[in-house]
């Protein structure tokens, strides 16, 4: 899977060489790829932004700096995404439709945000991590492209995705390791018991427990 990421600060992404999507990436199973928008800057001093028409504080990223990023690396075929509050919220629903996608760009705002006319020319869809306000669309863009790969053949085993929380619709039951006894409370006995029937008839009552505690509106869906 691919990605091309549309961003004013590609240093910002330096976590994604680490960890599972870093391997995921040495294994040419990821393909990550940052564009700097400054580089399209017809200015000499590489200036991006200008004021908002009509007034009003802070900066607006211009339009044709945007564009010209994103008719660098232009496939008719690719999704483009904008991170932005007003966007609809990422789930596990969107985040499996997405998985899908064999290339994804991703465009990152920044200051008050991008003159909307590029927006409206280049956009498929605008997704948002939560009803909140961040600095820039840097950090929700690497929320996306780490929910995403975890769906791509290879980059984790099918049992990691298939258990997990919200998967199923509901939270994942807790896990246990080694020791078996830690500061005095020991490991539910039915999971040393060797009775795989049991042991699944205890995750799933535990799933369900855990989700009317923490998230009971999930129940109600």
């Amino acid at each position: 899977m691919k990605f091309d990421i549309l961003t004013l600060f590609p240093e910002m992404f330096e976590p994604l060489n680490q960890s599972i999507i870093g391997r995921a990436v040495k294994n040419n199973l990821l393909e990550i790829n940052l564009i700097n928008i400054r580089d399209f800057s017809k200015n000499k001093h590489k200036k991006v932004d200008d004021t908002p028409f009509g007034g009003g504080a802070g900066m607006v990223i211009k339009p044709d700096v945007v564009y010209d990023a994103y008719k660098s690396i232009e496939d008719k075929n690719a999704k483009v995404i904008y991170m932005s509050p007003q966007g609809k919220k990422l789930n596990q629903s969107k985040v499996e439709e997405l998985s899908k996608e064999e290339h994804l760009i991703i465009l990152c705002g920044h200051y008050e945000g991008i003159d909307q006319r590029v927006l409206d020319k280049i956009v498929d869809e605008e997704i948002s991590i939560g009803d909140y306000v961040l600095t820039g669309g840097e950090i929700p863009a690497m929320v996306l492209i780490d929910t995403v790969s975890r769906y791509k053949d290879g980059v984790l085993s099918k049992e990691s995705i298939e258990e997990e929380s919200f998967t199923s619709g509901i939270l994942e039951y807790p896990q246990y390791t080694r020791p078996e006894v830690f500061e005095g409370v020991r490991v539910p006995e039915v999971l040393i018991s060797g009775n795989h029937q049991n042991i699944d008839k205890w995750r799933k009552e535990e799933a369900l427990r855990i989700t009317s505690i923490k998230r009971p509106d999930l129940l109600k869906k």
